[in-house]
């Protein structure tokens, strides 16, 4: 029967600090690169213009359609093999793109849902389409879009474990590694469940503290 070493929890737990930072820095990053390819995106699909929003369409397609760890090893053997690309941005890309094509259909989502008066009052007031966008639609939208962005955000969080097949030493490779050299497979792997438990419970707050100030705002005079 295993026999849980309670008193590892504490001695190891400062060992992942380093990897659990690498994890908050790799989900930035993809997160980052999701938001403004994935606003460009939604834009594009939305455009009536063949050209633009049919390359739009297949990239949200084929991104959705196929598993981020295929796509992160696609991307980082593919790129390595025609230029010197470390496994950091390789992650980070990978995870871009991914995040970009669920943000994308969040942002259209959100887009689609403003009143089409709106849009239209805003010409009837001298206005292009891209100002009206600019300042009228794109602004709700943002809003409305927090809490399901909230969600990809902490989603984006989990998938960044995926960065370890690609050595990058993440808190789900230090767990790994530590576990085969101490053989306290269930403390390691609890002591990065923590980490991840502490960064979802952080994220998920402060999202609901986000909601709660633009919600707010709906009611003011």
């Amino acid at each position: 029967m295993y026999e849980f070493h309670w008193e590892a929890i504490p001695q190891y737990f400062p060992m992942f600090l380093k990897p659990a930072l690498l994890t908050l820095e790799i989900t930035a990053a993809g997160v980052a690169i999701g938001l403004i390819l994935g606003l460009i995106t939604s834009l594009a699909k939305l455009s009536k213009t063949p050209i633009i929003s049919i390359p739009a369409k297949i990239y949200i397609f084929v991104i959705r359609g196929t598993p981020l760890l295929l796509q992160l090893m696609i991307l980082f053997y593919g790129l390595t093999s025609m230029v010197l690309l470390d496994p950091f941005p390789a992650a980070a890309i990978a995870l871009g793109i991914h995040n970009g094509a669920y943000i994308a259909e969040i942002f259209r989502g959100a887009i689609q849902s403003i009143e089409r008066g709106q849009m239209e009052a805003a010409r009837s007031l001298g206005m292009t389409s891209g100002q009206a966008m600019r300042r009228i639609i794109l602004p709700q939208a943002l809003k409305r879009a927090v809490p399901p962005l909230g969600n990809q955000f902490i989603i984006a969080l989990k998938d960044s474990s995926l960065a370890s097949v690609i050595t990058i030493r993440e808190l789900v490779l230090t767990s790994r590694q530590l576990a085969s050299s101490s053989l306290m497979y269930m403390e390691m792997f609890t002591i990065a469940a923590l980490y991840y438990l502490f960064y979802t419970t952080v994220l998920s707050l402060l999202l609901d503290y986000v909601e709660k100030r633009l919600g707010a705002s709906d009611y003011k005079d």
